[in-house]
């Protein structure tokens, strides 16, 4: 969160706490918000802020994270999934005037067998240029196997 004293980002997932879960939130990447050395924040609101990927698949990749530490996007109040929502939106205008994408891909791992990393939200919205790979038919269908969108008819 904005601290309304100095304006500086700071956390609100203290290092040395446990989540309701167990989960340790000590060393959490998105709790480190305060820290430029691993948080480059674009956009910052009350209940959710925006940062730049540290690992982008696409330039202008952001990720769109909760202040409060939450691992899962269905343990969001409706309160947060609304807030989500708007400053998902908020991102894209920023990077349609930025870049000037084609489209976008908007993804969440939900879960380790989906390939979360870090156990706290985070929603990416990756912007899409026409040809920024050969065949984008299919989109996240392509990280499973046998997903050829050239199989699905035969």
């Amino acid at each position: 969160m904005i601290d309304n004293d100095t304006g500086f980002l700071t956390p609100t997932c203290p290092a040395n706490t446990r989540r309701s879960d167990g989960d340790d939130v000590l060393g959490c990447l998105f709790c480190e918000v305060g820290d430029p050395l691993v948080n480059s924040v674009v956009i910052a609101r009350e209940l959710f802020y925006v940062r730049w990927d540290n690992y982008p698949a696409a330039k202008g990749h952001v990720e769109i994270v909760p202040w409060r530490h939450v691992a899962s996007y269905f343990d969001l109040s409706g309160e947060e999934a609304a807030a989500a929502h708007a400053i998902l939106k908020e991102a894209r205008e920023l990077l349609d005037k930025e870049y000037q994408p084609d489209g976008y891909t908007i993804g969440v791992n939900e879960g380790r067998a989906a390939g979360r990393t870090v156990d706290h939200l985070h929603i990416h919205l990756i912007p899409r240029h026409d040809g920024d790979v050969p065949d984008p038919r299919g989109g996240v269908r392509h990280v499973l196997p046998g997903t050829d969108p050239d199989e699905w008819g035969a």
